[in-house]
């Protein structure tokens, strides 16, 4: 690890083609490179466990044949988007949100994106007279995310998405629905509370959202009251309350679009496998998941409680940036992940506390940040912590200073060690568009 922060402008994570920007080769080669946890073949991992009894306990309800579909990382922006019946124009298109490799593929953003090859593999299967009555479509796999940095949120989580497509006389309905959420829950988070909540998907009708309340990890009353509005303690406060999936009936012109005809229907669910995890074991911070630490990987293997490893002390560095537009903790952490490559892990957390309209502040403050008035303030809070050892002071000022050059973008600096090398004007980022639309116009997870 390089403790020398670099002061020249971070480098842009893309290649501009048009209006869609394209990954560097180096990025793409990065970013194939991250193992995917519920891959077998990359090695035993808990998340794996979880895939294996999410897909026993639905397929044991509806007694069908299961099929598990594992496609490429790198998928077409079809897939995706398109025949999932994203609109044209949706808000998670955007390359703020989308790592695109070229106009036409893209890392996959979500699970379901795995989906629609899985349902041409069963027409072509109908259409040969070969498909059994009803089916369910397991899918996980590692996806793509811009997002925060905190204890949740990863710019690599797992999904899986969930898929049961019958064409018995009677059509799945949302009594299904209800009874697979309450299936789903026992079989991963048993004795847990959860609720759901309606919610618009793309691909889903009548689609909900379910919660888990923090901390109900198999103890407790049993969650589920059979109306579909969770159960168990049921009480939990507003903030206690962790979003884990989303669900729906199958969208009927998802189902046409891949060649299924109209006698099929279906129940959809896409289910954030890290955070079922979390729940499940009790872990409280989602970087844990790939730890190499040999007496936390040990726990990785199972679903027993997580035995907490001796917590490392944390390092907090306030720091007051200027950015072009109002970037959310979404955007930050994905320019923090990009310039810290493997060091990133050692960022805990950046929150926004404040932000101000730079020409709401007075000239000492503009020129102390180098800022323009058309320009944002952010005060930032920055929590490092290694899993595995403490920062010295040094290592800690150096993580600062890097994290601070990949997201100042005046030309006024203030750095916690003495600069080594010229300073370059940071590239200024796209128009800003909030990642919290983006996840309300159909990926949260």
């Amino acid at each position: 690890m390089s403790t020398t922060p670099d002061r020249t402008a971070a480098p842009d994570r893309t290649a501009t083609r048009g209006s869609v920007r394209h990954l560097s080769a180096e990025q793409l080669a990065r970013d194939l490179a991250v193992r995917d946890l519920t891959d077998p073949a990359a090695g035993p991992h808990a998340l794996q466990l979880l895939v294996d009894r999410a897909a026993r306990a639905l397929a044991g309800r509806w007694g069908c044949e299961v099929l598990v579909h594992r496609g490429e990382r790198a998928v077409t922006v079809a897939d995706n988007y398109d025949h999932l019946n994203y609109r044209a124009d949706d808000i998670t298109r955007d390359a703020r949100y989308t790592r695109y490799v070229d106009d036409r593929r893209m890392l996959r953003s979500h699970s379901s994106a795995l989906v629609p090859g899985a349902l041409r593999a069963l027409a072509a299967r109908a259409a040969a007279g070969a498909a059994p009555e009803s089916v369910l479509l397991v899918c996980p796999g590692l996806v793509y995310r811009r997002d925060s940095i905190d204890r949740l949120h990863s710019g690599t989580p797992h999904q899986l998405d969930l898929w049961y497509l019958t064409r018995r006389p009677l059509p799945a309905g949302p009594d299904d629905l209800t009874g697979m959420i309450a299936a789903l829950a026992g079989a991963l988070l048993p004795g847990a509370a959860y609720r759901t909540e309606e919610r618009v998907h793309p691909y889903t009708l009548a689609g909900r959202q379910l919660d888990v309340a923090a901390g109900g990890n198999g103890e407790g009353d049993a969650g589920g009251n059979g109306d579909g509005n969770g159960g168990g303690n049921g009480g939990a406060d507003e903030e206690e309350w962790v979003e884990v999936a989303e669900c729906g009936l199958a969208h009927p012109r998802v189902l046409a679009g891949a060649g299924l005809g109209p006698e099929w229907s279906g129940l959809a669910l896409g289910l954030g496998l890290d955070r079922v995890l979390m729940l499940r074991k009790g872990i409280p911070d989602i970087r844990l998941l790939r730890s190499a630490d040999p007496a936390v990987a040990a726990q990785l293997t199972d679903l027993a409680p997580y035995r907490p490893v001796s917590a490392l002390p944390a390092v907090r560095r306030d720091l007051s940036v200027a950015v072009d537009g109002a970037d959310l903790a979404e955007d930050l952490g994905d320019r923090v992940r990009d310039a810290l490559g493997a060091d990133a892990d050692r960022v805990e957390t950046v929150e926004v506390l404040a932000a101000t309209p730079c020409r709401d502040l007075p000239p000492q403050a503009l020129a102390r940040l180098g800022a323009h008035p058309d320009q944002h303030n952010l005060l930032l809070k920055v929590v490092l912590r290694d899993l595995h050892r403490t920062l010295t002071d040094a290592e800690a000022n150096a993580l600062r200073d890097r994290v601070y050059s990949a997201l100042h973008q005046g030309t006024a600096h203030q750095w916690a060690t003495a600069p080594t090398a010229p300073t370059a004007p940071t590239t200024p980022t796209a128009p800003t568009t909030t990642a919290a639309t983006a996840r309300a116009a159909g990926q949260p997870r």
